[in-house]
């Protein structure tokens, strides 16, 4: 029996459809969608307890996004072949839909929530992460999960000077900027992706574009719940209240809290302190029959606490470490400060410090791609290291988790946009940034030392990149909002958004934005945007004055790389059979010598920290690709005797005949003792066999020709 499928289509403005289907898919769960566009399809699923966890005041929320193998007719690599953990793509796609659906939920709403999405079917023409926000949106809509949605997710990009939604992959190859966009009806709520140097106005304008387009699919979404029949969502009680406590904290501690911001202490574990000190007095004051409700003031003092340093900024412009809104903390950096590196760099903006280092590999340091959907190989990446002793946390190290793939990821998309052609650069660079201190914006402190990092190393970017976080405090009811430069650890907890963005002195090369209250109007965004370019270019300044450009030279320990170009049929040759030449080459020279087919050409990129071995490894490789010319004379080894003549190798890898008649002016009745093998003669070249291509060498064409005896008459 066929199941009784709801469906509801939107069309995209080059034709092309999105569907959205319910009703055939894992009906156990609390909302289920398949949506498809040309051959892709994605599953989302979302399921929900009913009742929260006692004492939870957050919102439990799981995002996995997976790819299966087999839907784009692939087996998993390694030994298990079989899906495993979540790779650094899934992990930064799950992220993204994390952070467009997160705001939406109701503030009250603490249920265990997953929402699993998994790419069903492969298309090529079909990047799939950007129909994952409206997978999950879509399976919450006809679901009975509470959700003040639905929202949307799109991938904007600029191909050829016109903005397109959802490009294929290669059309994007030519973007000149592309980002993922979420929102909903009314709101742009979340932004990630890069640019090629774009001017503020111009990302301002592809964002417009994106969202036209989020409310065509938000609309089909309300469609569609009607037709489901869920508009009527489940009701709950998450959040236990005690008004009499939260009326007593609210007249006791407001205005102590007030005038404790109203301090604007610079130090964040000063102010911690303070502010500890104010609830650890509180709660000694209650005593031990006092009737409240314990595990509620917690809360209502974070609550209380969080209206207080709202109101100080909104009302007196200043803010908790007593800067000026668009004021940047003060920087310092220094390069090189770690001598056994390729680059190094420590840039420190307040109390957010990176020590980021450089290391330039060979074509072998490529990371190696798997996945289902993109496969290759990587030659530039980024890692992101946070341990609990920046923030002056006790954390195990277990690795790197989401947020650490985010931020990585956000700054390498910054960097990647000024690093040399890959033509022009034989290296694999890795970056990797490890985080010291920590309050407000590290992944922005990783570009900026990123930036020193590779410079130092001798790579030559186009131009220095830097980065700021910006945030934003507002009140909906009273229409003031106040944007904050370089925000701090709270400032970002206690704020309305947190928008990072990096670029050069020319233009913008990536963003992030994440809204935690609906609503962000396009003038303050372009507002905000500006005041992050002064923000940004003060950084600049500042960084420029440790070192302003890429320094000429590589470090002495850095391993050097001659590139060359050989004819495609001469590749075999440099191998070998069964790579023997070339690993002789390289055991010979303590090289490394890396050779591949690039636009039916030989490319062949040698790699050595020291001059004389590469020097030699160059020799060897231009003998064996070197053409043999006629008329040209050279040194040859015999390598066997045969009645008729010899055979010389006179160039690697090239052996010619060395006829009997062509060994001396004097005939030569047979070959016995003329030469012996392994001796070297000096020939010449005198022909090539046009269809053959046999050589004919001659060596009494280089002795002198004996005179003719003088007849007597």
């Amino acid at each position: 029996m066929l199941p009784n499928l709801i469906t509801k289509s939107i069309t995209l403005q080059d034709g092309r459809e999105i569907i959205i289907e319910t009703g055939a898919l894992a009906k156990q769960a609390d909302g289920s969608v398949v949506v498809r566009m040309g051959k892709a399809m994605l599953l989302a699923t979302v399921v929900a307890k009913k009742d929260a966890l006692e004492g939870v005041d957050f919102l439990p929320l799981s995002v996995d996004y997976q790819e299966k193998f087999a839907a784009s007719g692939k087996i998993p690599g390694g030994f298990l072949k079989r899906e495993g953990k979540l790779s650094d793509y899934e992990v930064l796609i799950s992220r993204i839909v994390d952070r467009a659906i997160r705001p939406i939920f109701p503030d009250d709403y603490h249920a265990d929530t997953q929402v699993a999405i998994t790419l069903m079917s492969y298309d090529e023409e079909v990047l799939p992460d950007a129909l994952a926000g409206l997978a999950a949106s879509a399976a919450l809509a006809v679901s009975d999960i509470p959700f003040n949605g639905p929202i949307s997710e799109v991938r904007v990009a600029k191909i050829d000077g016109q903005l397109v939604i959802n490009p294929t992959p290669a059309a994007l190859s030519k973007a000149s900027l592309e980002f993922i966009v979420a929102g909903s009806l009314e709101y742009i709520l979340m932004v990630e992706g890069e640019a090629s140097e774009i001017q503020e106005d111009e990302m301002v304008e592809a964002l417009q574009f994106a969202h036209e387009e989020i409310k065509r699919h938000c609309q089909a979404q309300i469609e569609l719940t009607k037709l489901v029949g869920k508009e009527q969502k489940r009701e709950y009680c998450h959040e236990k209240s005690d008004p009499a406590l939260y009326d007593k904290m609210r007249a006791e501690l407001y205005d102590r809290l007030f005038e404790a911001v109203s301090r604007q202490i610079a130090n964040k574990s000063e102010r911690s302190a303070l502010v500890k000190e104010i609830k650890d007095s509180f709660v000694a004051s209650l005593g031990e029959e006092h009737g409240f409700e314990t595990s509620l003031i917690g809360p209502y003092f974070h609550k209380i606490h969080k209206e207080a340093a709202r109101n100080l900024t909104l009302e007196t412009k200043k803010r908790l470490d007593g800067r000026n809104l668009d004021e940047i903390r003060p920087i310092w950096s220094v390069v090189d400060y770690l001598p056994s590196a390729h680059g190094s760099a420590v840039f420190t903006r307040g109390e957010t410090q990176s020590v980021t280092t450089c290391t330039l590999g060979t074509k072998m340091d490529e990371q190696m791609i798997d996945g289902a959907v993109i496969s290759g190989y990587n030659k530039f990446y980024l890692h992101y290291n946070f341990p609990g002793f920046s923030t002056g946390e006790v954390k195990p190290n277990r690795g790197p988790g989401r947020r650490e793939v985010g931020h990585g990821n956000l700054a390498m998309r910054a960097l990647k946009k000024v690093l040399p052609p890959e033509i022009e650069n034989p290296y694999t660079i890795r970056i990797v940034s490890d985080i010291l201190e920590s309050n407000g914006s590290s992944s922005m402190a990783t570009v900026c030392a990123g930036s020193l990092a590779l410079m130092d190393a001798g790579v030559q970017i186009k131009a220095p990149v830097t980065g700021i976080a910006m945030g934003m405090i507002s009140d909906s009811k009273t229409g003031k909002y106040a944007i904050l430069s370089d925000i701090l650890g709270d400032e970002d907890h206690l704020g309305d958004m947190d928008f990072k963005v990096t670029g050069t002195e020319k233009g913008i090369t990536a963003c992030q934005m994440d809204l935690k209250v609906e609503g962000l109007d396009y003038s303050v965004l372009k507002e905000a945007l500006y005041q992050a370019k002064e923000g940004r270019l003060h950084i600049l300044r500042e960084i420029t004055k440790t070192l302003a450009a890429p320094k000429p030279d590589l470090k002495p320990h850095t391993p050097r790389s001659f590139m060359m170009w050989i004819p495609k049929e001469l590749i075999g040759a440099v191998i070998g059979p069964g790579g023997k030449v070339i690993q002789e080459i390289q055991k010979d020279t303590s090289t490394t010598i890396v050779i591949e087919e690039v636009d039916n050409q030989g490319k062949i990129n040698v790699f050595s920290a020291n001059q004389t071995n590469m020097d030699a490894a160059i020799r060897r490789i231009k003998a064996i690709v070197a053409q043999p010319e006629i008329g040209e004379v050279y040194t040859g080894k015999v390598k066997n005797i045969q009645p008729f003549g010899a055979f010389v190798e006179f160039m690697p890898g090239k052996d010619g005949l060395l006829h009997i008649s062509e060994i001396k002016w004097e005939r030569l009745e047979s070959m016995d003792g003329v030469l012996e093998p392994g001796e070297e003669i000096m020939v010449k070249l005198i022909d090539v066999d046009k269809k053959t291509g046999k050589f004919k060498l001659s060596r009494k064409i280089l002795l002198p020709k004996p005179e003719k005896p003088e007849v007597k008459s």
